[in-house]
């Protein structure tokens, strides 16, 4: 089994103009989730851009990049696109999001051990949630699981907060290559084009997302706010 890792990474952000290139504790956002990638197992790592200064950012540093076009509205078209223009014939590729500068190596792996079963072809992680503050913000995504399939993916969740009840949503995904291009191939859904959530449309056209729970927690970095908190928490060790 063959594993590309493909980290989707657009300069122009509603919230965050720019921010693959933010300095965290002297490294760009970029390079620092380019560099947790490789220390997985995956066969090999390429960052999809549409922007030239990230292009730029990840060959001063010597990573693999490719350009996209600017017109996907999904992460997951990036990754089809590069995979084509690479010529990949990875069997499994993960989604890394871009924002996510110290995402846990352990994490990819986990994911890339779920294809041992031959019956998944999306899986995804999520976290328990543990405090109120990760209840309440709509940029943190939750997800309902059933027999650890995905049922629902929410900005808001209109119920009282209960700990370890509610899943925080980590936002990295692992497809097969047959159904990255069959999703890729679906309209936006009334759901997706709601609340701008791709996966969404995934679970509207009746495709399983395996969740994997996780111990470990994801650092994302959706606001200028957030890139603040990351690095006052990694500030002492990195």
């Amino acid at each position: 089994m063959t594993v590309i890792g493909i980290i989707p990474s657009r300069y122009y952000s509603s919230r965050f103009p720019g921010k693959p290139l933010e300095n965290i504790l002297g490294k760009s956002m970029i390079q620092r989730v380019y560099e947790q990638a490789i220390k997985s197992k995956l066969d090999k790592v390429v960052v999809a851009t549409d922007d030239h200064r990230i292009f730029n950012e990840v060959r001063s540093f010597n990573g693999e990049v490719v350009m996209t076009s600017s017109d996907h509205i999904s992460g997951t078209e990036r990754c089809l696109e590069a995979i084509n223009k690479i010529n990949s014939k990875h069997e499994i590729i993960i989604n890394i999001q871009g924002d996510e500068p110290f995402i846990n190596p352990a994490q990819i792996n986990q994911l890339i051990n779920s294809f041992n079963n031959e019956e998944i072809e999306i899986s995804t992680l999520a976290k328990p949630i543990e405090s109120e503050e990760i209840f309440f913000d709509p940029n943190k995504i939750k997800v309902t699981i059933n027999n650890k399939k995905a049922i629902s993916f929410d900005r808001i969740i209109n119920s009282e907060f209960k700990k370890e009840i509610f899943y925080k949503h980590i936002g990295i995904y692992a497809y097969r290559s047959k159904i990255l291009k069959k999703i890729c191939l679906l309209s936006p859904s009334s759901l997706e084009i709601k609340y701008g959530l791709e996966q969404l449309r995934w679970l509207q056209n009746g495709i399983d997302i395996v969740v994997l729970e996780t111990s470990l927690d994801s650092y994302n970095v959706d606001t200028p706010n957030d890139l603040k908190k990351i690095i006052e928490r990694f500030g002492s060790s990195k």
